[in-house]
Parts: structure tokens; C-alpha cells; sequence
């Protein structure tokens, strides 16, 4: 049973309320070299991205984010610490949101300058808190680093903002702990309705972060929790969106884009399965289709272990059959396979379109 939350209008995405989990990531790029980041924001919306968020680290970044704007087609979001200064002038260069931990962004003083500056614009803002940022006072009450203390210290956050008189708030609280994380994400669901934006921070490399992350943001989601998500990985951004998506889609949280499944290998197989897997994989991203595609190494088990497919692919010895729904339907040379696969894929995109 999802978790009510209010809604937020990011740009003009949305998010919380039911609806549909967005798919968030952050450039590695020096924010201020707008040429190379306005170039990675724009493969982020080609593989996927629905909102990404940006490092402002000083005030050159902050006014490269205006003309950054200019070239995008999603949300861009603003990532400040320690400098309110940073985060005034990132709303005026025109962000839709910024993500601020108000335990360390400054006094009450300029935190309220910061909420006013929001306001004016009706700008979200993202109350983030991780588990390495915990104040000394949480850490010593709850005798070093817990799921209790990290919502604790989000809610004290929140509180300061609500305080001032704002209320269109987006709270993140992650750790790279996944079972702490998962954890706090059950706790806080109970404790408010603002819209979550969930992670597992510092989850590794490509290989270990995308497992971590899957198991943590899978149970997470399971359990209805989340309106935003991001995998934070140790590489190109792009695998991040990647990851995402097959995990949004393996839970039944996202219907767009192609479902490939294919067989583990064995000594049945006499074709190149590892090599053919990972062109219909590549193969498949350029499709908008709702369907599942298999691709099986087998001639023998193949239909009938692709029967849950739409549609299949399935090798033996220099040759190749196209199976619908378990059944074949050609058989072709082997290294005709990905073309079959192409022109069945063409065709239904263009019946798609009609």
C-alpha cells in the first residue's frame, strides 16, 4: 500500500500524490564548464533522466546554471552546502529546485533569506541529510550513527523551514548502509507526507553500487515508498539511469522501454548468447515499446522458455528461429537473428504509432 504524500511541482515534472516515481541523477562535470555539462545533462535525457541536480560549489557555478537552462529539457536542480549565498543566486539564475542541509548552510538569519528567495519564485527545496552529517547532539543521544537519528535529524530540519513559513519541501535522507537506509525510510514514511527522494548514497563502482542500490531502493519502493529515486554510482551518469530504469520496471513502477530477458548459458549453447544479449540490449534503447523481448542460446528449450516473452530470439548451430509468444515463427541463419529482431521491432513501432 503506497504511502500518501502531498504533491511538489518540480519545473514541470511532478512528483508525490501517486504520481509516477522520477528518475533523478547528478552531473560529474565542474558545473561552471557549461559546454560539458549542458553536453552530459542532454545523454542524462536521452537515456532516461527526469530531473538532475548539479554541484554549486562557488558563484561562478552559480551563474553558469542560467545558461545551462537554456539548452535543457528537465528540471535542474541545485546543489548547495555551507553557502546561502550560493543558493539565493542559484534561484534568481533560475533553478526549479535547490537541495540545501539547513543544519550547515548558516543561522537562522540566512536560512530565512534562502526561504524567502524560494518563496518569491514558489522554488522546491530538498532537506537533505545523510548519515555522515548527523549533528554531535544525535550522535551522542543515540550513541553513534542510527536509522533514529538520521530521521530525527531530517524532521529537525524540516521543522526549521516550516518554522519560517514554507512548506514545498522534498526530504532525502540516505546512507550507504542499505539495511540502516531501508530502515530509515520506514520510520520517516510514517512521520510525514512530504514527498521522498530516495538512495543509497556512496553505494560503489558500477558493478557493487547498482546490486546495492537495486536491494535497498527495491525493498524501499516495495513497500510503496518514494516518489524520486537515484543510484549513485561510481561512474558515467548515464549507468545510473540505466540501472533505474530496469529497477522502476522490475518492480512494475514504469511501463516505457523494452524488457530484455535472456538465459544464463550452458553447455547446450552453440552460438554467442553473451555477445547477441548485449546487442539486443544496446539494440532495444533506440524502442518505446511496452513489451518483453527474450533472448534465449537453445533451440531446443528456447520457445518454451520464452513463451512470458512478446517476442524471442533463440540460436542453435549456424542457425536461428524468431518465436511470438512461445511459438516459432521463422527460422533464419544465425547471423541474421539481431535483423529479424530489428524489422519485428520496426513494425510493431510503426503499428505503436498508428
Amino acid at each position: 500500500m503506497p504511502y500518501k504524500t502531498r504533491q511538489i511541482h518540480i519545473g514541470d515534472k511532478v512528483i508525490g500524490g501517486g504520481a509516477p516515481v522520477l528518475i533523478q541523477s547528478m552531473c560529474n562535470t565542474k558545473t561552471d564548464d557549461t559546454e560539458a555539462t549542458i553536453a552530459q545533462i542532454l545523454a542524462l535525457e536521452k537515456a532516461g533522466c527526469d530531473i538532475i541536480r548539479v554541484a554549486v560549489p562557488d558563484m561562478t557555478a552559480a551563474k553558469a546554471l542560467e545558461e545551462i537552462k537554456k539548452y535543457i529539457h528537465i528540471p535542474l536542480v541545485a546543489d548547495i552546502h555551507f553557502d546561502y549565498k550560493l543558493a539565493i543566486e542559484s534561484i534568481e539564475r533560475g533553478v526549479d529546485k535547490i537541495r540545501i542541509n539547513p543544519g550547515n548552510i548558516g543561522n537562522l538569519d540566512r536560512i530565512r533569506a534562502v526561504i524567502e528567495a524560494a518563496k518569491s519564485r514558489n522554488i522546491p527545496i530538498r532537506v537533505g541529510v545523510n548519515s555522515g552529517s548527523l549533528e554531535k547532539e544525535i550522535l551522542k543521544k543515540y550513541s553513534g550513527v542510527t536509522a533514529e537519528g538520521i530521521v530525527e535529524s531530517a524532521l529537525d530540519k524540516v521543522k526549521i523551514i516550516e518554522d519560517l513559513g514554507y512548506e514545498n519541501l522534498v526530504i532525502s535522507i540516505k546512507s550507504s548502509d542499505v539495511m540502516m537506509c531501508i530502515k530509515a525510510h520506514e520510520l520517516i514514511a510514517k512521520k510525514t507526507d512530504y514527498p521522498l527522494h530516495v538512495g543509497i548514497t556512496e553505494s560503489g563502482t558500477v558493478k557493487r553500487g547498482t546490486i546495492k542500490s537495486s536491494v535497498g531502493l527495491g525493498i524501499i519502493l516495495y513497500q510503496g515508498i518514494g516518489d524520486t529515486i537515484r543510484v549513485s554510482l561510481t561512474g558515467d551518469p548515464v549507468e545510473e539511469i540505466t540501472c533505474a530504469k530496469i529497477l522502476l520496471k522490475s518492480l512494475g513502477l514504469r511501463k516505457d522501454g523494452i524488457e530484455v530477458v535472456s538465459c544464463p548459458t550452458c553447455g547446450r549453447t552453440d552460438i554467442d548468447l553473451i555477445g547477441l544479449a548485449n546487442q539486443v540490449e544496446e539494440l532495444v534503447e533506440d524502442y518505446q515499446l511496452d513489451i518483453k523481448v527474450a533472448v534465449m542460446g537453445c533451440i531446443v528449450n528456447g520457445p518454451g522458455e520464452a513463451k512470458e516473452a512478446d517476442i524471442g530470439i533463440a540460436g542453435g548451430r549456424g542457425e536461428g528461429m524468431l518465436i511470438k509468444k512461445g511459438k516459432v515463427v521463422k527460422r533464419v541463419k544465425e547471423e541474421e537473428l539481431l535483423n529479424v529482431l530489428k524489422e519485428e521491432l520496426d513494425a510493431l513501432s510503426k503499428k505503436d504509432r498508428t
